[in-house]
């Protein structure tokens, strides 16, 4: 949700053009079959992230295309960073179902996250089965590196436009320390910090942070063709995901990984508010610490195969899911396991995204007034920060350090790094990555690039 402000910046920096009132939608004039090319075209080229995504689909349908006004097209942006889950995706299934109803709101919705996941599961699989040679060992290395500062450019960037009064550092400092501190589960966190913006008296909304609605967002309703379904697919939408989550329970007890992951991701994919790297540190938490699905390490290798692919960066969860269910099997039948469990990831994570779009789509006008949900999603927003922190501190802990040590007592359960364990070559590479991001101002492909190349070096002049 929160890297939405940073696209929303962009899009208002925009050619005027788009702002000018002639500009009009063409909602109806809009062939489906070049619906669906576009759609691909922008599948294929989503990288950078949520705010780069969003740019992209501005650009595409309002400035080429035409298709969609520039008030309509902030409209539908300003609902889906209500939403859990990734707001880019489900901007896309928004825009699709606003041109082409139901169908082409799962169009959309399907082929912007496709060739990400199918890139993913490639990878998963040259992980799996390549990851030990020297090449790809360096060049994980090099991409831990690399992750590490664009968390920390992510951090930096989302603080900077989410605190903006003492409320919100409250609460970016408070959901830090419950996480960090006190291991709080992050569901929780984002409750309480819902809950206090909630009953915040109302003044609180503009010293937390704007949730992100604007006033160029006033009753556009969509046609009433574009209603005729909706229900019916929502309805569809909840009852597959409920009934995948169903037989995942009634599976033998070989199988109970497909059932953890089954239940763990759509619970995931409920309570994903703050964007996917506040996400991950929930991950994280819970697939390294608790179902031990795979090693700290293993985490950020994940994250860093995401930021190569086009698509949602939440498409991290595909590979746990596949090394979840790939360490789970028989040694015969790991890989095809292995690709179940990626598959039933994605299908319960991106599922209801589909849900919520075509559940509030047609409502979106009456919700988006309620001054109360705003004040609570700006604080959520401030709390998100404390998150993204915790998940900083938790990626350079494992990727600089050998060695941690756990401290539990007085309440206290942390996690603290041993010093004389500090990887040398971590922190020089490290050192480099956030000079390239912070210094140099590179986009976060040549940051990759460039320190995977210099990982692959480290590792053949003995590291």
């Amino acid at each position: 949700m929160l890297p939405c402000n940073k696209g929303l910046h962009q899009i208002e920096k925009i050619d005027a053009f788009t702002r000018d009132p002639r500009v009009s939608m063409k909602t109806h004039e809009v062939n489906f079959r070049d619906a669906v090319r576009v759609w691909w075209q922008i599948g294929l080229q989503s990288f950078g992230g949520p705010a780069g995504q969003i740019a992209l689909m501005h650009r595409i349908i309002v400035q080429e295309r035409r298709w969609l006004d520039e008030p309509r097209f902030l409209h539908a942006l300003n609902y889906c960073m209500l939403l859990p889950g990734p707001e880019a995706q489900q901007l896309a299934t928004y825009v699709g179902w606003m041109l082409h109803g139901v169908r082409g709101g799962l169009v959309a919705g399907t082929l912007f996250i496709l060739p990400g996941a199918l890139a993913m599961l490639a990878l998963s699989w040259l992980y799996v089965l390549a990851g030990s040679t020297p090449v790809m060992e360096g060049l994980f290395f090099g991409l831990k590196a690399a992750v590490l500062a664009i968390v920390a450019q992510a951090l930096v960037r989302i603080a900077s436009r989410a605190l903006h009064g003492t409320l919100g550092a409250m609460l970016a400092a408070g959901g830090f320390v419950a996480l960090y501190a006190f291991a709080v589960p992050f569901p929780l966190v984002v409750l309480a910090a819902g809950v206090i913006g909630w009953a915040w008296p109302r003044r609180s909304t503009d010293s937390v942070g704007s949730a992100g609605t604007t006033s160029q967002q006033d009753a556009l309703a969509a046609d009433a063709g574009l209603h005729r379904g909706t229900g019916r697919a929502a309805l569809v939408c909840a009852v597959l995901w409920g009934g995948t989550v169903g037989v995942m329970l009634v599976l033998p007890g070989e199988t109970t990984v497909f059932r953890d992951i089954a239940l763990f991701f759509s619970k995931l994919a409920v309570v994903t508010f703050g964007g996917a790297y506040a996400v991950l540190a929930y991950v994280a938490q819970q697939g390294v610490e608790h179902y031990q699905w795979l090693a700290p390490g293993e985490m950020l290798d994940g994250l860093g195969l995401a930021e190569t692919t086009p698509g949602p960066l939440i498409l991290v969860t595909q590979f746990v899911g596949f090394l979840a269910a790939f360490r789970a099997a028989p040694p015969e039948y790991a890989l095809l396991a292995g690709s179940v469990g990626a598959l039933l990831t994605t299908w319960v994570t991106f599922l209801p995204c589909f849900l919520w779009i075509f559940l509030g789509a047609p409502h979106v006008e009456r919700l988006r007034r309620q001054p109360a949900l705003a004040a609570a999603l700006a604080a959520i927003t401030a709390a998100v920060v404390g998150v993204i922190a915790n998940l900083a501190v938790w990626f350079a802990g494992n990727f600089l350090f050998e060695e941690q040590t756990r401290v539990q007592q007085w309440g206290l359960d942390l996690l603290l790094p041993v010093f004389d364990s500090l990887s040398l070559p971590a922190a020089l590479l490290s050192l480099v990555a956030a000079i390239l991001v912070f210094g140099a101002r590179l986009g976060v492909p040549a940051v990759l690039g460039i320190s995977a190349l210099l990982g692959i070096g480290w590792r053949f002049v003995g590291y």
